[in-house]
């Protein structure tokens, strides 16, 4: 079956890849995206005004399966992915809205898949948590660390469940009804909201609609970040927004992870050999606390030694450039916004954010 029908016949799905400056990756998640199968699709992907290759790549795919388009120009208030989504979504075709990010990989039939799995779970919006693709130290460290604590705060099975107010989704993968989608406003409604995703997953819940989410290395994998400064800017936008009391949670986790290197520092100065005992207790503890991040036994072990320190010094960074209004992400700055909405029991708000500054 071609990717893209033509225009007499209504794709099934329609892909919509927001992409600012992503010459790194998109070139390979198009490649995976064009040789789906099993259902028919249109791929549309949204030039987020970059000042690199992206849009030279994007178009040297055929014009019949990958359909290239600007971004708006950013309105005042908006999140540029926000707008971005928005745009593609409005020349969207399909009876579903794919909405993925230019750093995934979709594996072999994964959409197909998808769309059979909402269908058969009478989803309106299914989201998969892609397995995550480590490759330099401190990705190994700290994405077990993060990912631990975020399937701690929203358990799959709990935003799944319809009877739950929390509500979750990972903004690299969230396929929804069309219908649904239009009908809580799509991101129009969530225009300022620097965490989309989840807000667009609130809003879907709240709707009463269904949502379904869970891990997925059958479907998707991702490297979100190449480098560090990347991994920093990226989790210091994120973070703050994600957990209730980031900085409690700081504190928490660096005291969890110091109590078996105290202990081990007293059995040295001590020759009290229980305490090694202690030490070893405390640390396996850390290491099944980092178990919940899908990860390998190695990316466990970095994450006790390593990534609880970087998790809580991140976790302090994105509190303190939220509460000083100097989120930064691509060239965008995000502050504070004196109307937002606090009343939320399962996140804190990301309505809190608005756009200061457009493209740099």
């Amino acid at each position: 079956m071609p990717a893209m029908q033509t225009n007499a016949q209504r794709p099934t799905v329609s892909v919509i890849i927001p992409a600012r400056n992503e010459e790194a990756c998109l070139g390979d998640c198009l490649h995976t995206l064009v040789a789906q199968s099993g259902l028919a699709f249109e791929i549309i992907v949204v030039d987020d005004h970059s000042t690199d290759r992206t849009r030279e790549i994007a178009q040297s795919f055929p014009e019949k399966k990958v359909c290239v388009t600007e971004a708006s120009p950013l309105p005042a208030g908006w999140t540029g992915k926000n707008n971005a989504v928005t745009t593609g979504a409005r020349q969207a075709r399909g009876e579903w809205l794919l909405f993925t990010d230019a750093d995934t990989v979709h594996l072999p039939g994964s959409l197909a898949r998808a769309v059979a799995e909402a269908q058969e779970n009478d989803a309106d919006l299914l989201s998969y948590s892609p397995e995550q693709i480590a490759v330099t130290f401190w990705e190994m460290a700290t994405l077990p660390v993060v990912f631990a604590e975020l399937a701690r705060q929203y358990p799959p099975s709990v935003v799944s469940d319809p009877t739950s107010p929390v509500a979750a989704a990972n903004g690299q993968f969230i396929l929804i009804r069309r219908e649904s989608y239009e009908a809580v406003g799509g991101h129009a409604a969530i225009a300022g909201d620097i965490l989309e995703d989840v807000a667009l997953a609130r809003a879907v819940k709240r709707s009463g609609r269904k949502i379904r989410f869970r891990y997925a290395p059958d479907a998707v994998r991702t490297r979100m970040y190449r480098n560090y400064r990347q991994l920093r800017d990226g989790w210091t936008k994120n973070l703050a927004l994600l957990f209730p009391r980031p900085g409690g949670l700081a504190a928490k986790t660096l005291a969890l992870w110091a109590i078996p290197w105290a202990a081990l520092s007293v059995a040295y100065a001590r020759h009290g050999w229980w305490w090694v005992g202690i030490y070893f207790v405390t640390f396996l503890y850390l290491a099944i606390r980092i178990k919940r991040a899908n990860s390998t036994l190695g990316g466990e072990v970095l994450g006790a030694v390593f990534g609880m320190p970087m998790f809580a010094y991140l976790l302090s960074r994105s509190n303190r450039a939220h509460a000083t209004g100097s989120v930064t992400w691509k060239g965008r700055t995000y502050s504070d916004n004196p109307h937002s909405d606090k009343t939320s029991t399962d996140k804190p708000s990301s309505d809190k954010t608005r756009l200061l500054t457009t493209d740099n």
